[in-house]
């Protein structure tokens, strides 16, 4: 997909403008941070710009030297060279040009539940959060368990995290949905193999001033709190469950020791839940143009399976089969799976803009 030589001037030209604006000194406040975005919004795709018009003009100036006999030899062999790396240099332009989800900058609310096949499945909840766990540290990312419920078995029922970090949203977008596992559980003396499955949910976190909660608009009940299994019993009414009334959302939190903590907490969640299904909303038009994508996002929707007996992991929604899931599992091998979402969302939007 060849971008026009305007268009490459015409990002050139705005580049150079933010540049001259953040160097100015004059920008402060909101203006500031709006500058700020925007040059870090375009840095990339100028860069890029910049390397394929470099390129398209050591071509035409090298097809000028081919009429000069003692450089055309020379110039033949540069030319073959430029014009096989041009075509990728295109590409990445292109995909860096792509329209951008407004939320992929932004931090995330991990949510995992055990759904069918009991303990197993709650076991298989507690892998699964470990593994991202794990792989957020690999990106420099910073995990904060938000809720949990623990099963008397190990794992969890559910449990909710904050995930903050550069790019949190962009690349685990596509884990949303249904996670299944086939595997002999720990609990079975048959060695049965059983199939139990988790859904995973991934939230982009909004800014306070994305969503605006009016306190008339919430009902806040407090609780005591009590341990996974009656470990142990609060003896004060830390818990928080917060019911926001236009919408009927309710969410919960009681791992702290603190009322406030849990308030706090509890609010990200809610704020988190809201912005979400704001953003299902306004993206509702677009709803046959994302069906086309990797993945809608919708949480029903059976994405991946973990077959232990064969070591390996399947994504369904493109196909693709790793003999890796030891190496997934654990982690740091995550990232060839997410790579590859990524890569084929990229060409499914280039082919449907170039139609």
């Amino acid at each position: 997909m060849k971008v026009p030589a305007e268009r490459l001037d015409q990002i050139a030209h705005r580049f150079a403008e933010l540049e001259a604006r953040m160097a100015s000194g004059t920008l402060e406040g909101d203006a500031f941070v709006q500058a700020s975005r925007d040059y870090a919004e375009l840095e990339p795709v100028a860069k890029v710009a910049a390397e394929v018009r470099s390129m398209r003009e050591e071509i035409a100036g090298l097809e000028e030297m081919l009429a000069d006999p003692e450089m055309k030899a020379m110039a033949e062999e540069e030319l073959a060279d430029i014009r096989e790396r041009l075509p990728e240099a295109e590409r990445k332009l292109a995909v860096a040009m792509l329209p951008r989800d407004s939320a992929d900058s932004k931090p995330a609310m991990l949510e995992i539940r055990a759904g069918t096949g009991g303990d197993e499945a709650a076991l298989f909840a507690g892998d699964l959060f470990r593994m991202y766990e794990r792989y957020a540290a690999e990106q420099g990312w910073k995990v904060e368990p938000v809720s949990m419920s623990a099963s008397e078995v190990g794992g969890f029922k559910e449990i909710v995290a904050n995930v903050t970090g550069t790019g949190v949203f962009a690349k685990l977008k596509f884990e949303s949905g249904v996670h299944r596992v086939q595997r002999v559980p720990e609990t079975e003396s048959g060695g049965r193999i059983h199939t139990s499955a988790a859904t995973v949910a991934v939230l982009p976190e909004p800014d306070e001033v994305d969503v605006q909660i009016e306190e008339k608009d919430l009902k806040i009940d407090t609780y005591r709190a009590s341990g996974a299994g009656g470990q142990h019993v609060n003896t004060t009414d830390s818990a928080i469950r917060i019911t926001h009334l236009p919408t009927g959302t309710v969410v919960t939190c009681q791992d702290g020791r603190s009322q406030h903590k849990n308030k706090e907490k509890a609010m990200q969640v809610l704020r988190t839940r809201l912005y979400d299904a704001q953003r299902e909303a306004t993206q509702g038009a677009e709803a046959e143009a994302r069906k086309a994508m990797v993945g809608s996002g919708d949480r029903s929707e059976r994405i991946r399976t973990y077959n232990y007996p064969q070591g390996r992991v399947t994504d369904h929604r493109i196909g693709l089969t790793l003999q890796k899931l030891p190496q997934i599992i654990a982690g740091p091998g995550l990232g060839e799976l997410v790579d590859a979402l990524i890569a084929e969302d990229e060409a499914k939007r280039l082919a449907a803009m170039a139609e």
